[in-house]
């Protein structure tokens, strides 16, 4: 299949540039596989949810990952997005402007209020894949500080102008059930979900449990391969604990379904099934899962996810789960956000969710 096959039209104004009111005002388009479509609003999940099922949520958290400062040498305005941590003060960075900055320069880097702050970073080396090295120094553990001197690192088509804004995302970029720091993106899905309405799910019998998976700067990666089968995907790390797995393991023993609540979550119970021939067992590593039609999925049951941007993995794999093994689910996925569309759903991270059962 090519990547272009993925292609749709949307109109602009349909991109969430902000999150609704309240987080359970979202819209949630049900697909019932084959074809059919139902429009509800979010909290109406809760009627497709049993006693017998579970329900997995990422509890990943993102991290105040986007940092500015300027040059010790020369001033020249510099900006940096932490990717991935390989020892404490010790990171791959994306740095712009990149072309400008070499090995040895060092930055220091501003508070919120624009002021220069303690801490400073030193450009170690860059890779082929464009990203630098950085080590930071004026606190033992620059994850420490990056409330004072880091913001919410929004997806490229989200726009902010105002601080207000930023106090906005802070609160609503983030799920309600947001525990392990390391993501520099949101698990989207979860963002629909209250405290509330999760105890009203835990009230009715159903088993919630949760998956960590650091989400990194590849979600937003586009497909440059022609052919999608030449596609190399991103690594991110996960876990997958003890009890959880005992929890989705129990489910599937009495009859119950596996509700993963985003694309990520579904990727991380995917990947260890792929790994341990099926099964769900407790693990950690780090998963380069491609999924796309065909595929046959061993886990799943039915995932909460929002709506995806053309052309991206997510839609293929969306696409692969709605005809599981095959290769028509292309179409189907298409159509059913063409009728989002057309009803004007709200797209990407701060938009609508589709349940697919």
């Amino acid at each position: 299949m090519r990547t272009e096959d993925f292609d749709y039209s949307l109109p602009q104004e349909l991109i969430a540039q902000k999150p609704g009111d309240n987080r359970e005002d979202s819209r949630l388009l049900v697909f019932e596989r084959p074809s059919t479509l139902t429009h509800k609003l979010f909290p109406a999940l809760i009627h497709s949810l049993g006693p017998n099922d579970v329900l997995v949520l990422n509890d990943t958290r993102v991290i105040p990952a986007r940092a500015r400062g300027v040059k010790v040498n020369g001033g020249g305005l510099v900006e940096i997005l932490l990717v991935e941590e390989i020892a404490p003060n010790d990171w791959w960075v994306m740095l712009r402007p990149g072309k400008r900055v070499r090995p040895g320069t060092t930055v220091r880097f501003w508070n919120r209020s624009k002021q220069p702050s303690e801490i400073e970073g030193v450009v170690l080396a860059k890779n082929e894949e464009g990203l630098c090295r950085i080590s930071f120094r004026g606190n033992p553990d620059v994850t420490c500080a990056l409330d004072q001197i880091g913001e919410i690192p929004l997806p490229p088509y989200i726009h902010r102008n105002t601080a207000e804004h930023d106090t906005m995302d802070n609160l609503r970029y983030q799920t309600v059930f947001a525990n392990k720091p390391g993501s520099v993106a949101a698990p989207t899905a979860g963002l629909h979900f209250t405290k509330l309405l999760l105890d009203q799910i835990k009230a009715m019998g159903v088993t919630i449990c949760t998956v960590t998976l650091h989400i990194g700067l590849g979600t937003f990666a586009p497909v440059k391969a022609d052919e999608i089968a030449n596609h190399v995907m991103h690594e991110e790390r996960f876990e997958l604990s003890l009890e959880s797995a005992s929890a989705i393991n129990s489910a599937k023993q009495r009859g119950g379904r596996v509700f993963a609540v985003g694309t990520t979550t579904l990727r991380v119970l995917e990947s260890v099934a792929a790994e341990q021939n099926g099964q769900i067992t407790a693990t950690k590593g780090r998963t380069k899962i491609f999924i796309h039609p065909p595929f046959q999925f061993r886990v799943v049951d039915a995932p909460v996810t929002n709506f995806h941007l053309p052309c991206s993995t997510l839609l293929m794999l969306v696409s692969a789960f709605v005809s599981p093994g095959q290769s028509s689910g292309r179409a189907a996925i298409l159509r059913a956000y063409e009728a989002a569309i057309a009803e004007k759903y709200r797209f990407f991270s701060y938009g609508d969710a589709m349940l697919i059962v």
